[in-house]
């Protein structure tokens, strides 16, 4: 099962729900006011440790800058 991110516009609280992928799009109830949160787009990065010890990207390149398209595939790495 899923772990998805929520964040309460109420109470500015985020946090994170292991729900099915048929509830995924749902509004979750928020722990600290109760109020409905919604999903939030979830970013982390992968990294692999070579044999010399330096930590490389698994996927993407450092060509991006944007930070969110993770290889300079988006229209804002493009275009700059």
């Amino acid at each position: 099962m899923p772990i998805y991110e929520y964040s309460c516009h109420s109470c500015d609280t985020k946090f994170e729900l292991m729900r099915p992928f048929s509830q995924s799009t749902s509004p979750a109830t928020c722990p600290t006011c109760k109020s409905k949160a919604e999903r939030i787009l979830s970013v982390f990065a992968s990294f692999t440790v070579s044999e010399g010890g330096s930590a490389t990207p698994i996927a993407g390149t450092s060509s991006c800058s944007c930070g969110s398209c993770g290889g300079g595939s988006c229209s804002t790495c493009q275009a700059g």
